[in-house]
């Protein structure tokens, strides 16, 4: 079985989602891409094919939400969850015995609350002490005051247990680990966020890599989902984000490929269109 850093993958973006077998607990997971069955209960959303050989195999990941319906443009599934976010250690006496006990935050996350309030990246990944997982999840802690300026919140789920997400945030980064983060890790332990937001592979259990944004009318305004091999762009997050804002700012506009603040905009309409098009 191939390792999700290592397989064939597909990534598929659009502006409109049981533990693994045989692992055991305490090793690193390895994760592939799903074999197609003989016969596809329904179309596939995600599809990866090589043909460089007879033998080449086809490799898919089904994901689906509860009904299948176009997320982008619709209200963001609610859901409330447990979460892990800021550790510290502490000491006490047990027995005339000093010795290092860990004391942690795990508390409830509501994705309704920040309706009104924040804008929120939400974004899915298979499986902590995996590879591709922590440069993701890292980079976006680095640049989370850069969100935060934005008003924007982050917020990070995997179907692990808050006490893997523990461990792993209690891992040093040098060691695959993600040290301390800036933002929540969720645990979906039901798998009910991942598959409301089309991002579970049933027959593996564990999530795509799904990135929504969700505007602060609790509307998801933007999603990317990549299969298990690809990691995602804090850049690119970064300036959808700021083109989303942009436009809901300044609605009679819309910004175009690559558009970054400070770019020249355009009216979408025939005469304001050809204004921009002469002005580039």
């Amino acid at each position: 079985m191939a390792a999700c850093c290592s397989s064939l993958a597909t990534a598929v973006s659009s502006s409109s989602a049981k533990p693994l077998a045989g692992i055991p607990p305490a090793s690193p997971h390895s994760l592939s891409l799903p074999r197609a069955p003989a016969a596809a209960a329904r179309p596939l959303r995600l599809s990866a094919s090589s043909s460089r050989s007879a033998r080449a195999s086809s490799f898919v990941a089904r994901a689906g939400g509860v009904d299948d319906a176009p997320l982008v443009g619709n209200k963001a599934p609610d859901f409330d969850a447990e979460a892990v976010f800021d550790q510290e250690f502490i000491n006490v006496c047990v027995s005339s015995a000093q010795i290092s006990v860990l004391r942690y935050r795990k508390f409830l996350v509501k994705l309704s609350d920040y309706i009104g309030k924040k804008y929120v990246i939400l974004f899915f990944y298979p499986l902590d002490f995996t590879f591709v997982c922590p440069t993701e999840i890292t980079a976006f802690s680095d640049r989370y005051d850069e969100f935060e300026k934005l008003n924007t919140e982050i917020l990070g789920v995997s179907i692990d247990s808050v006490f893997s997400h523990l461990a792993w945030v209690q891992t040093d980064r040098k060691s695959g680990g993600l040290g301390d983060l800036k933002y929540p890790l969720i645990s979906d332990v039901t798998k009910s966020i991942s598959k409301s937001f089309g991002v579970l592979i049933p027959d593996q259990g564990i999530a795509l890599r799904g990135l929504f944004i969700i505007d602060k009318e609790g509307v998801i305004q933007h999603s990317t989902i990549n299969n298990l091999a690809i990691g995602r762009s804090v850049d690119e997050t970064m300036r959808t984000l700021q083109a989303l804002q942009y436009v809901q700012d300044n609605p009679d506009e819309v910004c175009p490929a690559g558009w970054k603040p400070g770019d020249k905009s355009m009216k979408p309409d025939p005469k304001g269109s050809k204004e921009y098009f002469a002005a580039i």
